[in-house]
């Protein structure tokens, strides 16, 4: 894997709710029966210090919506590290020493202030900028992501771009996922040609500059879904399903129903609760099927998506479309791969810069 597998991982739901509601989510929705917490703190603190060196990645909904609750959670279950993903809105409401203690803190912005405001709401580009600034100011050293969601209104290689060339404040690392879950083919006015026009068009464009400043500076730009796909192309160690889903990242839900994915609580996502499940036991519970085991780049890709590979919202013909993109990516840096091997081997690159993440931070790195 290109992290520490030795560890559980555990998306915290501190709630459902979100403040915003995005074109792309709905994630404001209340209907949820589960939208706050079901159970105690006490109950939660019993079955993950069951784990000796437990991750806890906080998420909702909105987490920031609930900072007490997040802070209280901080205060009593000590964790190996902690991860926040958060819609940034809220980011100047935590407190330094609190802030500190983040491992990564990933951000949702979506580009450039066109794109983010078209899909998140008018001034949300500039308030997670704003925060974000005030993140670094106060001194927090760790990996800040802007965590992209990719439509049909997106520009990848300019959105990509921006942020990447962002300096006050600067992210450290870019990734994003495509609109491909949730939303039904049909919603897209023609999926088919903004591949073919826009998003493939635009990953070629990535991996050149990417590689251009490689070749220049000897610097890896920090786009997500290229480093650890590397490493794998330039090693030959395959990967399993990269985020973790179903081997070692669980979500505990607000009913404290825990699944293999945070993004659904479906019974057939679901591997126990917090009251009867021992938290080392549900290492590798869900995997994925077919037809990714029998694809020929599932080595390196490793499943892409544990729901969309269960769910298929889109059939058979929909995934197929999907997963082009991403033997589109996995082409593009292949191509790229014998100009890497020199720079290695001139000494102006290391395997070890491909070690990313150190630990898996919530990027699902297939998008």
């Amino acid at each position: 894997m290109d992290y520490e597998c030795v560890h559980m991982y555990y998306h915290l739901l501190l709630t459902r709710r979100c403040n915003l509601n995005c074109s792309y989510c709905g994630g404001s929705e209340e209907s949820f029966s589960d939208a706050e917490i079901q159970y105690s703190l006490e109950e939660l603190e019993k079955f993950i210090l069951k784990d000796p060196e437990p991750v806890i990645a906080f998420y909702g909904g909105e987490p920031l919506l609930r900072i007490p609750l997040m802070e209280r959670i901080m205060d009593t279950i000590p964790a190996r590290h902690y991860i926040l993903q958060t819609n940034g809105c809220f980011l100047d409401k935590v407190r330094e020493d609190y802030l500190k203690k983040f491992h990564s803190i990933l951000v949702s912005i979506d580009g450039r202030e066109e794109t983010t405001d078209f899909y998140r709401g008018k001034g949300i580009y500039k308030r997670i900028l704003n925060n974000v600034k005030m993140v670094r100011n106060r001194g927090y050293p760790g990996d800040v992501i802007a965590r992209m969601t990719i439509s049909e209104y997106s520009d990848v290689y300019e959105d990509v771009t921006h942020l990447l060339k962002l300096e006050n404040p600067a992210f450290d690392h870019v990734h994003w996922q495509l609109d491909v879950v949730w939303s039904r083919e049909g919603e897209w006015h023609n999926f088919d040609k903004w591949v073919r026009k826009s998003y493939n068009p635009g990953i070629s464009k990535l991996v050149k500059d990417w590689y251009r400043e490689m070749e220049t500076s000897g610097k890896i730009l920090g786009i997500v879904p290229f480093i650890p796909v590397m490493k794998t192309i330039l090693t030959g160690e395959k990967s399993l399903l990269r985020c973790g889903s179903g081997i070692d990242f669980f979500a505990i839900n607000p009913s404290g129903v825990i699944s293999a994915c945070p993004i659904s609580s479906e019974p057939d996502l679901v591997v126990g609760d917090i009251w009867k499940s021992h938290p080392l036991e549900l290492r590798n519970r869900v995997i994925v099927g077919s037809p990714c085991l029998e694809c020929e780049i599932y080595g390196i890709c490793g499943g892409r998506c544990l729901y969309a590979n269960m769910k298929k919202h889109w059939g058979q013909e929909g995934f197929r479309k999907v997963c082009g993109t991403v033997k589109h990516l996995i082409k593009e840096l292949e191509y790229i791969k014998p100009k890497i091997v020199k720079l290695i081997n001139r000494k102006m690159l290391s395997f070890k810069d491909f070690n990313y993440p150190e630990i898996n931070n919530c990027c699902e790195i297939i998008p």
